[in-house]
């Protein structure tokens, strides 16, 4: 039996896939994330939870991945549902995903809501290619450098914030990408208080509400325009690139269409002065 990743509402609870629900009813097992959210989603549909649910969260995934190996080598059949939303994207479940992978079992999934796809959809950018971000980095030089490279990169990108943080994330990106870049702010997506702000960065780092309520989905529009990148955040672009597994003539071909600038400028910044 398999390890089978179920997409759960990112708000409306109306959202749940009818075989979601049909899946959740039949599993042996149901890992999640928080236990009290997957027996309130449970109780909705009319789905008993008796002794099925078992908790896997950021903190005890690496753990929780064995039980769930050992779950599904067994023959059991193993839902996993994050809080909201698909799981993996920024939520636990990649970790369960790779360890099942590794031991050869099979996994799937019932595809359904996603905060991610949700709010580039409503952006209204030309999101034929984009950046996923997640979580910047919260301070220092990492959070400096992403923001450069993000800055300078044609393509729309998109990153999630919690709510005490999105006024200092919009000043951050207003001051690296020119507070005339435009934006979208996405709140509460498919809830009662839905909101959807549009604007240059600028507008919407001076209007964020003193105390903002739920996660934030922030759209920003690609450069206009290639703007003149320093080999810093080009390393730091050739770094991720080569990370992920690419060849440094891929990593360079990528990076360069990505920032707008040379392959060869690319490609020799990784011979002159390799990536770390």
């Amino acid at each position: 039996m398999p390890l089978i990743l179920v997409a759960t509402p990112i708000g409306n609870l109306g959202d749940v896939p009818p075989r979601a629900a049909a899946v959740l009813a039949a599993a042996d097992v149901i890992a999640c994330e928080d236990t009290r959210r997957a027996r309130a989603l449970l109780t909705h549909l009319g789905i008993p939870a008796g002794r099925r649910l078992r908790s896997v969260h950021g903190h005890n995934e690496a753990a929780a991945a064995r039980r769930v190996v050992a779950e599904v080598a067994a023959g059991r059949t193993v839902a996993y549902v994050s809080d909201a939303g698909t799981p993996g994207i920024s939520d636990p479940g990649a970790r369960l995903v790779q360890a099942c992978a590794a031991a050869d079992l099979p996994v799937s999934i019932v595809p359904g809501p996603s905060a991610l796809v949700a709010a580039v959809a409503v952006s209204g950018f030309d999101c034929r290619r984009f950046v996923f971000e997640g979580f910047l980095p919260r301070t220092g030089r990492a959070r400096a450098e992403r923001l450069a490279a993000l800055a300078a990169d044609l393509r729309p990108f998109v990153c999630f914030e919690a709510p005490g943080r999105v006024a200092a994330t919009l000043a951050d990106l207003a001051a690296a990408c020119g507070a005339d870049r435009r934006a979208v702010v996405v709140r509460e997506l498919t809830k009662m208080h839905e909101e959807i702000r549009r604007g240059t960065l600028g507008e919407l780092a001076a209007t964020v509400p003193d105390e903002p309520r739920g996660e934030h989905v922030l759209v920003v529009d690609g450069a206009r325009t290639a703007r003149e990148v320093d080999d810093e955040v080009l390393r730091v672009a050739l770094a991720d690139a080569l990370a992920g597994g690419a060849s440094r003539r891929d990593a360079a071909a990528t990076v360069a269409a990505a920032l707008g600038v040379s392959r060869r400028r690319a490609y020799d910044l990784t011979l002159r002065d390799p990536p770390s």
